[in-house]
């Protein structure tokens, strides 16, 4: 967790909303309020209420939907701007009465006093095409739910297994008329039209993407696209929400924003399991589980290794921690700006010596 801790002289705390935001000023010394006032979401309300402050004030929003244009008015505005984390803000969420009020009042306090926790203000030159490449998760597992509610009508009536793979289009021809109630047949014909537009609109979205899609480090897309089971889509991903790796300054650091990794909750000596399971980013947890199974159908020594695994842990958490092996391994590799070297990623010498 990182804070806020440079001093300023005034502190401005804002409870921000789709059409409107409470705004709270305090100053350094006492911590007094010298304004407070719910205002309409907009750069002119903002800038001429902070306006007898802006001599040097620092300004503090709550890390929710609506925090892009306000990012992007202090940077042309040269305020500075911190994004505060929404799931570590317990002061705000823990008092006995909560209102926008009360809320910005917090907020600025725990700015004054280095206690609000930050998150990365993700830069918005780069912002438009990661949230299309998230869209574009979303549409694919849209997709993925039609195919999946095919599969389970076609178990509720206890038809024959599907020969091949009903993901690809060509495959998918007679799959309606396998059923014969009408309303069932009715059913999988509009799933199987829906899946055929996202097709579509998926293959142009990619191609959009391919084309227009600005990597702000080519060099690391090329080290990303080494790694057997990293492709042109997947790597833009992960370097997308990546950004910079050096914002990480440990491997640990990554990893646990890549939610990797369990934190421990303990108290007196005592283990009380794992906590902060939704703290990190969910973006790059999916795409380092999902390298790490198709780098299993595209590296025989990856699948050795993953056996191996398999026979000390179990199959869940060997894809676990292989994932977790992924997410380490790019990391090394965007820090050392190396490609991928599978020697150094199984650790032969230990394989060889029976210790992995």
């Amino acid at each position: 967790m990182k804070f806020y801790v440079k001093q300023h002289k005034y502190y401005c705390g804002i409870d921000l909303h789709a059409r409107t935001m409470y705004v709270c000023i305090i100053d350094k010394e006492e911590g007094t309020i010298v304004k407070q006032k719910n205002i309409d979401s907009g750069p002119d309300a903002f800038l001429q209420i902070i306006e007898p402050y802006r001599e040097d004030i620092v300004v503090a929003a709550e890390c929710m939907f609506a925090w892009y244009w306000l990012s992007d008015l202090c940077s042309r505005e040269n305020i500075p701007f911190v994004l505060g984390h929404a799931l570590y803000m317990k002061a705000i969420h823990g008092g006995k009465a909560k209102n926008d009020r009360i809320d910005s009042h917090k907020i600025a306090a725990l700015l004054r006093g280095g206690m609000i926790p930050v998150a990365y203000v993700y830069p918005s030159e780069m912002r438009a095409t990661r949230d299309l490449l998230r869209r574009r998760n979303h549409l694919m597992r849209k997709r993925a739910d039609l195919l999946a509610h095919i599969q389970n009508t076609n178990h509720q009536y206890n038809l024959p297994a599907f020969h091949k793979s009903i993901c690809y289009k060509g495959n998918r021809e007679g799959v309606a008329e396998r059923f014969s109630d009408e309303c069932v047949r009715k059913s999988i014909e509009v799933n199987l039209s829906l899946i055929n537009h996202y097709d579509q609109l998926l293959r142009k979205l990619e191609y959009y993407i391919n084309q227009k899609a600005k990597a702000h480090d080519p060099e690391a897309l090329f080290r990303l696209l080494s790694f057997p089971g990293i492709g042109q889509t997947l790597s833009l991903i992960i370097l997308y929400e990546i950004h910079d790796i050096h914002r990480f300054p440990r491997v640990q650091d990554f990893v646990s924003y890549s939610r990797l990794v369990k934190s421990a909750k303990e108290s007196a000596g005592k283990r009380y399991g794992s906590s902060g399971a939704k703290i990190g980013n969910a973006h790059l947890k999916w795409a380092f589980s999902e390298a790490a199974v198709l780098s299993l159908k595209q590296s025989p020594e990856i699948k050795k290794y993953k056996a191996r695994l398999v026979k000390k842990h179990g199959k869940a958490k060997a894809l676990t921690i292989l994932a977790h092996k992924i997410g380490r391994a790019v990391y090394y590799m965007l820090k050392r700006k190396e490609v991928f070297n599978i020697d150094r990623f199984l650790n032969k010498q230990m394989i060889q010596t029976g210790r992995a």
